[in-house]
């Protein structure tokens, strides 16, 4: 029984029913896109121009009612800024927010993410949503809290008077002051670091730790060379976000001590808002851009370091 071979002739797409398919497409991601984009154009994209071009200007309070007769004075705000000795000083404050606070909080979170994800079994949900509390909790509140706390006849030294020792008054003391504020900033933000962390443990596979464990492998070992290794895609988006906070901080200094005392917990964003409040925009403007090209700077060393390689 013999068979006649079947021929099919192939579809051919013209290319005019192509190009409108792709600008059908097109256009529905464009209307998606576009209620973002409004947004994004609104409250950043406008706002940021309109600040740089206030930096380079001698805007002040008294100028808004005439706000095209001020003058243009390019980058000498920028040089005010940096011939500000207390500028400087904050610089070094926001400096040492980072150099603390982004490492202390890591090590907290993914301390506590590597005990909820291997040593904690009863009750983990519960521990995870009370490590996780002081991120949602109202910052207003608890910057009373600690105030109360740390004052000269607050809980804290109430307790040290209970062992016989005498506490000093810490938010009044410019070298004790400093390390209150960074410890409430700790406290917010330990809670997703280790949010993120336990994502990333829960993201290995059980079967490269059996494997381990078959070659001999401790704890120790496999957190060196499993855990650590595998983690470093959640360590850097870890660290850039921390990163980014302590080098914004605003809350913790302003709540508890104002940027004082003697100016030894004021940061940069802070001076920004002080400055603002005086009346000196372009100088706000000038110290918002500095924040700006700080953060630029460090995550982008930070993606330098910590990214992934093969």
């Amino acid at each position: 029984m013999s068979t006649t071979p079947v021929t099919t002739t192939p579809v051919t797409i013209t290319p005019v029913v192509t190009t409108r398919r792709r600008t059908r497409r097109s256009v529905v991601a464009w209307l998606f896109l576009t209620p973002f984009a409004l947004v994004f154009l609104l409250y950043t994209a406008i706002p940021t121009v309109a600040a740089l071009g206030f930096s380079l200007t001698d805007l002040r309070g008294t100028d808004l009612r005439h706000p095209l007769a001020v003058d243009f004075t390019g980058l000498d705000n920028f040089v005010r800024l940096f011939q500000d000795q207390s500028f400087l000083t904050d610089i070094l404050n926001t400096a040492l927010f980072v150099a603390v606070g982004v490492p202390l909080t890591m090590a907290i979170g993914f301390g506590l993410a590597l005990a909820l994800n291997s040593g904690i079994r009863r009750l983990r949900g519960t521990f995870r949503t009370l490590f996780f509390a002081p991120v949602v909790t109202n910052v207003v509140a608890v910057a009373l809290i600690w105030q109360y706390a740390f004052y000269a006849d607050g809980t804290v030294n109430k307790a040290l008077g209970a062992v016989g020792l005498a506490g000093p008054n810490w938010l009044d003391d410019p070298d004790l002051a400093m390390p209150v504020v960074i410890l409430l900033g700790v406290w917010r933000n330990f809670g997703t670091a280790m949010v993120l962390f336990l994502a990333g443990l829960q993201a290995i596979g059980d079967d490269v730790y059996e494997a381990a464990s078959l070659d001999g492998a401790g704890r120790w070992r496999q957190l060196r060379h499993i855990t650590l290794p595998l983690l470093l895609p959640t360590t850097l988006m870890v660290s850039v976000l921390l990163t980014v906070f302590y080098l914004q901080v605003f809350d913790e200094p302003y709540l508890l001590t104002n940027g004082g005392p003697l100016g030894s917990t004021e940061s940069v964003a802070l001076y920004t808002y002080h400055q603002f409040g005086a009346g000196e925009f372009g100088m706000s403007s000038a110290a918002s851009f500095v924040t700006l090209v700080l953060v630029a700077l460090v995550s982008l060393v930070q993606f330098r370091l910590l990214r992934p390689r093969a």
